[in-house]
């Protein structure tokens, strides 16, 4: 197995259009490394420098402490998987999945217990004699994984190969893929636009956003200490909630001043250093739909606007006449048309359209960011809460 650095690493297309900005990563040996961002955030083409199908504009690649700029794709010990599965279509599955050791003489003994191995992984004992035609999308993407790591290469890079497959297939799969890795303890490097499967799938993930890395780290740390209002946003779903707010000390203490509504904040100053420094100052709040309850009575009384079932969560869209920020794409109900908050609670409540609300919010999971740049305003490094909300982020 290979330990991968990418040291200042650019890409800049004719045109002078900049697709990765100067992006330094390690990774370590065995480890699922998941690149993750939106359309045209450059991790696609950070992942080709790293294969050598694309050419480094400036920076370097070293596996194991070497550099590899000058060694060719098909030299680098690696295994490559796309979206589309490019099975031999002559070939059965087993010839498929045989013909990477073939192409290395390995011996036709070892190759039947390896076919075999990683046949029964997949659940493909069944079609080894089928032709690629007669299988479903799903077992035809097994077979290019398969295929991919049955040499056991040093270093595995895979780019959306799940991006075709419907919601129940991407689930199984995850499942597989991980499993798989873990046995052979293959260096995995893969990228996908779906925040979802990084979280499930990456011991440590890096967001990235217009060609550069946002937050690189372990999926829980991106999701209870997100580095910007990005990262924030683009990790859980429904997305976080950000307020413009206000930072205010009255008689009752240190507050939030967000629109008409007061979020006490006087409990929990301890997890902010610097908030005295930032009364009278605006910051931005941000609220994850989970950390937000009902309660009869709750601090908020907001208007229902939209609510919808999704799995064993209800997600509720409420007017709040308060600044909202919106800094990434939402993935649900597309562009608010008023000012909205979004809470998540588990089951079915007898919510009612335009009929008011009650809401508490958790103060141990409230999060600040600067409203100039963005970036998380510094929490005490014993700020960790009991939090089982992770889950909700991760919906399958």
């Amino acid at each position: 197995m290979s330990t991968v650095e990418v040291r200042d690493l650019w890409k800049v297309y004719p045109g002078d259009h900049i697709a990765v900005h100067g992006v330094d990563l390690t990774i370590a040996d065995g480890e699922f490394f998941v690149l993750v961002g939106p359309s045209g955030c450059g991790k696609t083409s950070a992942l080709r420098m790293i294969a050598g199908l694309d050419e480094i504009s400036s920076g370097d690649v070293l596996v194991d402490g070497v550099s590899v700029q000058e060694v060719q794709t098909r030299k680098r010990n690696l295994a490559m998987l796309f979206q589309s599965s490019a099975l031999y279509p002559h070939m059965t599955v087993a010839e498929n999945l045989a013909f990477p050791l073939n192409v290395a003489h390995v011996r036709k003994k070892t190759i039947s217990a390896k076919v075999m191995e990683v046949a029964q992984i997949l659940g493909l004992e069944k079609c080894l004699d089928s032709n690629p035609h007669a299988l479903s999308g799903g077992e035809r993407q097994r077979v290019a994984m398969g295929r991919a790591m049955i040499r056991q290469p040093d270093l595995m890079l895979m780019d959306e190969p799940m991006s075709n497959l419907d919601a129940k297939l991407r689930t199984e799969l995850r499942a597989e893929l991980r499993t798989m890795q873990r046995r052979l303890g293959v260096t995995t490097v893969y990228v996908t636009h779906d925040q979802i499967e990084a979280m499930t799938l990456g011991d440590r993930v890096a967001v990235m956003r217009a060609g550069r890395i946002a937050q690189c780290a372990p999926p829980v740390e991106l999701y209870r200490r997100p580095s910007d209002t990005f990262v924030a946003q683009f990790i859980g779903s429904p997305s976080m909630n950000l307020l413009g707010a206000t930072v205010v000390r009255d008689p009752a203490g240190l507050g939030l001043q967000v629109g008409r509504h007061r979020i006490s904040i006087d409990d929990v100053s301890w997890r902010w250093p610097g908030i005295d420094g930032l009364v009278d100052r605006d910051v931005i709040v941000g609220i994850r739909p989970e950390a937000l309850r009902r309660e009869a009575a709750g601090e908020f009384e907001f208007s229902v606007r939209f609510f919808e079932q999704v799995g064993t969560q209800q997600w509720i869209r409420c007017y709040i006449d308060a600044p909202v920020i919106d800094t990434t794409e939402s993935d649900w109900m597309g562009e608010p048309s008023e000012p909205s908050l979004v809470v998540a609670t588990e089951g079915r409540s007898d919510v009612s359209l335009w009929k008011p609300l009650r809401l508490a919010v958790d103060h141990m999971h409230i999060h600040l960011f600067d409203r100039e740049t963005g970036a998380a305003i510094d929490r005490h490094p014993s700020d960790e809460p009991a939090d089982n909300s992770l889950s909700a982020a991760i919906r399958r």
